[in-house]
């Protein structure tokens, strides 16, 4: 009866979070900065305290942020300066970041042996938000701004407010006992997985975990080439499976002498479920090669991504004025509609796919997640080869098609990445970190496109800068994103390489990498 009510409970929590993400991607360009300047010290206190007062704060710093921007907009221009108009966005950015924060730790930690598929429907519906509104006040509002923004400012607050009830980290459904007397035996030739005392990892060429620890029953470790090291258990368990509480680097802390030393509390099942990597956080990340891959993988493909999610209005107009120069700039602004509507449609698939795919992949064919991501990484080669070839405006929905699949693919399984490589416990704050990389790469390909595109445009009599040279207009852009993308494609290969050498030092298939 406890465990039905748990499991009740657990898909609430993700039913919650989902519908809090579907209010938290609406920001425009200064709430992005908010959203990831804020990603770092919003996840240190979603780890800390839970993801309800992360929630409370997306509440409201959205409505505070989006409704002074509503008056602003009915009161006409002059009525806010710019620095205040900014300064408002920022929060709704930090009420995205909040919210969104505490949606991916509740999903991520209430469901660890299917954490790829938890976590894809609050960033499927992260991904659908901007359409969703947009929609929704196109047809309750149409052509009216201000009561969009109103909708913006009372819709996503009080939908983050209602689901903040909900969305609580659950403790574990079972919880650890003893094994069973037939198992005696067979335990007490098995080895223990310990904690190791930093000061006890003092050994060649290691960092401060994985080192050695002696007891009776000791555990093997190696130094992997990461200079990280992993913990292999013996052979006594060669056919139980990780679940997803694993994480790939081994906390450092004082062992015990109970029984159950090597269990974490709520979510080890068993010696060969242990972490054999360690919870790491904060500046511990910086040392780890792990660390910069993930970050120069999340950097790379955002920033391809992103610069045609930016910019795919102007591809729409530089195209079509060149195809047909009797068009007006209605029909314009209808068919940018229509394509930010398919990327942000096919972003929400894409992550899906990526989420609940990544979950078939570890359970069933014993594979790397971050296969998932090299077809993110294939995708955007794809879409990015379409960008410097497609000069029929009829043709550029393949562009934003493949790239908003490609997006979509990246961002539904890189949390879940994150939290296995690093351990779900300080998922808030390392996400936060990893997503401090689109805002560099993000901003280096869109001043990118923008040169390529200003160096073709003309400046009319009223100061509007305008391109009538069709595809040229940004075609050396999507060049430089492809080569970029052949160039990631490199670094995943390398990244799973590196995994399976990792995997060859604990000694075989058995122990899984990508399972947390």
């Amino acid at each position: 009866m406890l465990s039905t009510r748990l499991k009740f409970q657990r898909l609430l929590s993700v039913v919650a979070a989902t519908l809090i993400s579907l209010a938290c991607g609406t920001n425009g360009t200064a709430g992005n900065f908010g959203m990831y300047a804020a990603g770092i010290p919003v996840g240190l206190l979603v780890d800390a305290k839970g993801p309800v007062p992360g929630s409370l704060i997306g509440a409201v710093s959205l409505f505070v942020g989006y409704f002074p921007i509503h008056r602003a907009f009915v009161s006409g221009p002059g009525s806010m300066s710019v620095a205040l108009l900014s300064f408002f966005s920022f929060l709704t950015g930090l009420g995205s970041c909040s919210g969104f924060s505490a949606a991916i730790k509740t999903a991520a930690s209430n469901f660890p042996e299917h954490r790829g598929s938890a976590t894809a429907f609050p960033l499927s519906a992260f991904g659908l938000s901007a359409f969703f509104f947009s929609t929704l006040s196109a047809f309750a509002f149409p052509d009216d701004a201000a009561q969009f923004l109103l909708v913006l400012a009372v819709g996503t607050s009080t939908i983050i407010l209602a689901s903040s009830y909900f969305v609580r980290v659950l403790p574990s459904s079972s919880q650890y006992s003893s094994l069973p007397t037939q198992e005696t035996g067979r335990r007490s030739h098995s080895s223990d997985l310990y904690r190791t005392k930093s000061s006890d990892s003092q050994r060649k060429g290691s960092s401060e975990i994985g080192t050695p620890h002696e007891t009776s029953n000791s555990a093997l470790h190696y130094d992997t080439p990461s200079g990280s090291a992993v913990v292999a258990p013996e052979a006594t368990y060669p056919n139980m499976d990780p679940d997803e509480t694993s994480s790939l680097v081994a906390r450092s802390s004082s062992p015990t002498n109970s029984e159950d030393s090597c269990c974490d509390e709520a979510t080890s099942k068993g010696p060969a479920n242990h972490s054999h990597h360690a919870d790491i956080r904060g500046w511990a990340l910086l040392p780890r090669v792990e660390f910069w891959q993930l970050f120069l993988l999340l950097g790379l493909f955002t920033g391809i991504g992103l610069m045609t999610i930016n910019n795919i209005g102007n591809n729409v107009k530089a195209l079509w004025k060149r195809y047909d120069d009797s068009v007006d700039s209605e029909f314009i602004q209808k068919r940018q509609t229509m394509h930010v509507s398919i990327l942000s449609i096919l972003s929400c698939i894409g992550r899906l796919l990526s989420g609940i795919g990544s979950d078939f992949l570890v359970k069933r064919l014993h594979m790397s997640r971050l296969w998932c991501v090299f077809v993110s990484a294939i995708l955007f080669c794809v879409g990015q080869f379409a960008g410097f070839q497609v000069s029929n405006p009829h043709h550029l929905v393949i562009v934003s098609g493949i790239t908003g699949l490609a997006y979509g693919f990246l961002f539904g399984v890189f949390p879940s990445v994150v939290a296995q490589t690093f351990g779900v416990g300080g998922i808030s704050q390392n996400w936060g970190t990893m997503c401090m990389a689109p805002v560099i790469s993000g901003n280096i390909f869109n001043l990118m496109y923008g040169t390529v595109y200003d160096h073709h445009s003309m400046v009319s009599p009223k100061g509007e800068r305008d391109c009538r040279d069709g595809l040229e207009c940004y075609r050396s852009a999507y060049l430089v994103t492809f080569y970029s993308g052949i160039i990631g494609l490199g670094i995943i290969l390398w990244s799973i390489w590196h995994e399976r050498r990792v995997i060859g030092y604990l000694g075989g298939k058995g122990v899984h990498e990508r399972i947390a």
